[in-house]
């Protein structure tokens, strides 16, 4: 059964209420604010496809934004599948047997700050996925078909709403293309440091990803904090100490 034109339409209007007034960097966050009085979810992020790495655009709140953190981190979670897979991910019970030995590291860490259910949604089209929109929920169950359904299309309208963002190249002076949130655009450190790994050890990207990835979890860190450091010169991976 698919979602009735009526419904569709509350959707949107929900959307546009949060849109309204909107300047282009605050929109990926209005689009989490929108999701929340959507559905019964505690959070909500959204989520570029990059080479390698999901770049977070927003996140409801600093939980969820931690949760995206991981997934980034681990190089694992429900957004990975869903980016792959052009399909919904649906992790009812993380504490479950079935949804803990998908993703085990990351399954305990979300359980471990009351996060309980996942839920990753691809935004696109079938052929091509161009990030993810991911919902968390402090209690396990799954979503009602109905509930379902309104997700589907607060993806769609939500891929809509991030193809709509104007470019680099707009004619609009005040733009040049810095429509992405601070929560992206900190991201670009993660890029820097991997291109600086490759250089201090002669490695490619992948492999310089890798070993961002180890030595972040080694030490109970991000990936984002451990680029940080990278990059202001704190911590160098050809240092015989590291």
């Amino acid at each position: 059964m698919t979602m009735g034109r009526r419904d569709r339409e509350r959707v949107a209007e929900v959307i546009a209420e949060e849109m309204r007034g909107a300047g282009p960097r605050e929109v990926p966050q209005r689009l989490c604010d929108a999701v929340l009085r959507l559905l019964p979810v505690s959070g909500a992020s959204v989520s570029l496809r990059g080479d390698g790495i999901p770049v977070p655009l927003s996140a409801s709140g600093e939980r969820a934004a931690h949760v995206m953190e991981m997934q980034v981190s681990l190089g694992d979670g429900p957004c990975f599948e869903a980016a792959d897979t052009g399909a919904v991910v649906a992790a009812p019970d993380l504490m479950s047997i079935r949804d803990a030995s998908r993703w085990p590291v990351f399954a305990q860490q979300v359980a471990a700050l009351g996060v309980r259910s996942v839920y990753a949604l691809p935004l696109g089209h079938p052929a091509v996925c161009v990030g993810t929109l991911d919902l968390y929920r402090d209690v396990p169950g799954e979503l009602a078909a109905e509930e379902v359904r309104t997700a589907r299309v607060v993806a769609e309208l939500v891929t809509d709403a991030l193809v709509a963002l104007p470019r680099a190249g707009s004619d609009d002076p005040d733009d040049v293309g810095r429509w992405l949130s601070p929560l992206a655009t900190d991201h670009d450190d993660v890029y820097r440091a991997v291109g600086m790994v490759m250089a201090q050890l002669g490695v490619a990207a992948d492999e310089a990803l890798s070993l961002l990835r180890g030595h972040a979890f080694a030490r109970s860190r991000t990936v984002l904090d451990l680029s940080h450091e990278v990059v202001a010169l704190r911590t160098r991976f050809d240092d015989p100490l590291l």
